[in-house]
């Protein structure tokens, strides 16, 4: 990944570290990293459990590496790289974690806003005067409750918890009665020969 040149082949960590701060060589850095680049993949392998994962990580922390190096004054870098490394996986780790938190609040509002396409129902397509007119004479031959919560979700787009809040009954309640209110609907055209 990195090749020594021969020249500084035989500096110390220290010595490079200086010669890098001094001259800001790339080179320089990429012989520091050599040294170290096994250890490197090897630990963010433990951490991270993916060799893909774990490459890019280690292509990372050498990136890093050019910046933390003014920052920090390193005594032993093999330790501080082990720590610098350690502390970069478990910070992945957590950004991981929690993206996958945010993906799984994001699904769950979804469910309350969306239906997923199985659960489609001609209001929600195209404008069409002879549906929307058969569409009307359903809801009204409806009970007075599946009317309410099909009005609210579908003309109102009002989703199940705001219908549950409005109209007091629990969401598995409004879910239900969308759901035969739906099925209703779709007996109701087919009789009328609407589609």
């Amino acid at each position: 990944m990195f090749l020594k040149s021969k020249n500084s082949a035989d500096l110390s960590d220290q010595d490079l570290i200086s010669q890098f701060k001094k001259g800001n060589d790339p080179e320089v850095l990429g012989q520091l990293y050599s040294k170290y680049v096994a250890l490197v993949y090897g630990l963010c392998l433990k951490y991270l459990e993916d060799r893909e994962w774990s490459k890019d990580a280690t292509m990372q922390i050498f990136e890093l590496l050019a910046t933390e190096l003014y920052r920090h004054e390193i005594i032993s870098f093999k330790g501080w790289m082990y720590v610098f490394c350690k502390n970069y996986c478990l910070m992945e780790l957590r950004k991981q974690k929690s993206l996958r938190k945010k993906e799984e609040i994001w699904l769950i509002q979804q469910k309350d806003f969306m239906e997923t396409p199985d659960d489609l129902h001609p209001i929600d397509g195209d404008e069409n005067p002879e549906l929307n007119e058969a569409l009307k004479n359903c809801i009204e031959k409806m009970k007075e409750d599946q009317q309410q919560c099909v009005r609210m979700f579908y003309f109102e787009r009002k989703s199940y918890r705001q219908i549950t809040a409005e109209i007091g009954f629990d969401e598995k309640k409004v879910k239900s009665l969308l759901q035969n209110g739906k099925r209703n609907l779709k007996i109701c055209l087919d009789n009328q020969h609407v589609r």
